[in-house]
């Protein structure tokens, strides 16, 4: 299983064309071998948030839109032992919250996290693909 930092699963759900070979080649073996792809689900808050903030333009109600995303990946929750790592990444990782708790996610759960996020990739606190 791997797991899709927020833009990727955007870009797989609207423009695919935005991964790179790496991330493609990634997500296509994780389906190949039946392991499945994961998102947090404060990616889904993330979405949300892009959609009505007219960053994100998708032709269904929000609502339906995440319920869509939500049906295509394995959701991972937020839980004590993510949280915790999630404050114990290095200052060199991004500070935002959203993505320290995905990075967090990578790492309990034992995932590559396809990202293009030069800071997460540079901060090698997790295995990222890109």
């Amino acid at each position: 299983m791997i797991l899709l930092d927020t833009h990727v699963v955007v870009w797989v759900v609207l423009d695919p064309s935005k991964l790179s070979q790496q991330a493609v080649a990634a997500i296509e073996k994780s389906i190949k071998v039946g392991n499945g792809i994961a998102m947090c689900g404060v990616s889904l808050l993330e979405i949300a948030h892009l959609v009505a903030r007219g960053r994100i333009q998708t032709n269904s109600l929000l609502e339906t839109f995440l319920e869509q995303i939500e049906s295509r990946f394995v959701i991972l929750q937020l839980n004590s032992q993510i949280a915790a790592r999630a404050a114990q990444l290095p200052v060199s990782y991004p500070r935002d919250p959203m993505d320290r708790i995905i990075g967090a996610t990578a790492i309990v759960e034992d995932l590559p996290l396809v990202t293009a996020d030069a800071q997460i990739q540079q901060s090698k606190a997790v295995k990222a693909i890109w």
